[in-house]
């Protein structure tokens, strides 16, 4: 027998009452109220309405000028993403957006995410800049970085090209002076930034067009790359997935995830598991000498050692050789998950600065990176003792930076502090 309904209330609901006044064209969803927003649709603040006047702003001043829109070397998903999307919008205003990078795409689900998508990218090599006419870009955009992982940073300096635009996560990593900057250090991804612009009205997607539910579907897998599949996402990543929700395609989502580990990418791993030293939960990994083209392995090789037992944080770092350019660089990941540990600042106090006052790297939550390069010691030998001699030096010297913070006690002489 079912319990009286409380005093005061009818026993009988009308769900008609409760529905929308209408139905949404792409595929029956409920849309919004008499407000015209959609009920999951995130409130912005009076900064973010702010925020978002200023960046339409900045779109019509540059109507019809033509943009090159720069990824860090090594580009993520949540970038990829957030500069298709970027690109689009810049459509609207007549703007011509060129999106590149300076390094390589080895991670698996890059490769497809790219090659799936047919998302528009260029890679731009040091070199290649020689043969280019900076000069027809008025602007230069920064998406999920501040220039400082970007090979193609100094020459753009250099060229003269003005910064239009940053939108990014990470922290403030320099003193960057451009027309707009929106920068979000407590969001966890640039994709939910971008988002956000797309529901605030300066695109409309539209379902019935192939390229808006590819980016769609890009910008969710970016927003979900970059909150360890929603475990880590916020409200406004939520209600950003929400959006999405109603225009990606989950087919090729799961396509895109389900590329498989290169051989490469295994051995790496494998490397990782065979040299890593655990000190007080960290787990430390050097995995020697890498191709240009299997960089990507590295973070990777951090995401695996992570999950270890006792393990609450893994650093993973090698030697990075890039052949065209005959440049050497020390790359690294870390990944924890040990929530009082803020990579952004663990990563900056071990590695420093370089002379220009540049950070070797930096971070956001739960994931940071640093590359230093090798200068004069930086080339490729045939020498296989001077190579192993090269790596041991590295190697040693990268270790102690990490245990100064990670075990102090140990790590420094007697009345040395």
């Amino acid at each position: 027998m079912e319990p009286d309904p409380p005093s005061g209330l009818s026993s009988t609901v009308d769900y008609s009452a409760l529905e929308p006044a209408a139905k949404v064209a792409n595929g029956g969803g409920y849309v919004s109220e008499h407000r015209g927003r959609f009920p999951y649709d995130a409130a912005r603040s009076p900064e973010q309405e702010q925020k978002i006047d200023a960046f339409r702003q900045l779109l019509e001043r540059h109507r019809g000028d033509r943009q090159v829109v720069i990824l860090q070397d090594f580009p993520d998903p949540d970038a990829l993403s957030s500069a298709w999307t970027y690109k689009l919008i810049a459509q609207k205003y007549e703007i011509q957006c060129d999106i590149v990078y300076a390094g390589t795409l080895s991670h698996q689900e890059n490769i497809a995410l790219v090659k799936l998508t047919g998302l528009p990218l260029q890679r731009w090599t040091v070199q290649s800049l020689k043969t280019k006419d900076l000069s027809l870009y008025k602007g230069c955009v920064f998406i999920d970085n501040q220039g400082t992982t970007s090979q193609l940073f100094t020459s753009m300096q250099q060229a003269g090209v003005p910064i239009a635009v940053v939108i990014d996560h990470h922290s403030m990593q320099d003193d960057m002076k451009a027309e707009f900057i929106d920068i979000r250090p407590h969001t966890r991804a640039t994709a939910t930034i971008l988002t956000q612009y797309l529901q605030s009205g300066l695109l409309k997607l539209d379902n019935n067009l192939t390229e808006h539910v590819k980016c769609a579907t890009s910008l969710m897998h970016g927003l979900r790359s970059d909150t360890n599949r929603l475990m880590q996402a916020q409200e406004e990543d939520f209600l950003a997935a929400a959006y999405l929700s109603r225009f990606y395609d989950a087919q090729l989502l799961n396509a895109v995830l389900q590329s498989s580990r290169s051989k490469q990418v295994m051995d790496v791993i494998e490397r990782s598991l065979k040299n890593r030293t655990v000190h007080n939960n960290f787990s430390i990994a050097g995995v020697g000498y890498l191709r240009y083209d299997d960089r990507d392995a590295i973070p990777q090789a951090a995401d695996f050692l992570v999950t270890e037992e006792n393990v609450h944080t893994a650093v993973v770092y090698g030697i990075v050789h890039d052949e065209d350019e005959e440049l050497e660089v020390v790359v690294g990941s870390l990944r924890t998950n040990k929530l009082t540990l803020d990579p952004d600042e663990f990563i900056k106090e071990a590695f420093g600065q370089d002379a220009q006052g540049r950070f070797f790297g930096g971070g956001r939550l739960q994931a940071g990176g640093f590359e230093i390069p090798m200068g004069f010691l930086s080339g490729f030998t045939e020498n296989s003792d001077y190579a192993k001699m090269k790596w041991s030096v590295h190697d040693a010297q990268v270790k102690q930076k990490l245990l100064r913070l990670v075990n102090p006690e140990q790590n420094y002489p007697k009345g040395v502090n």
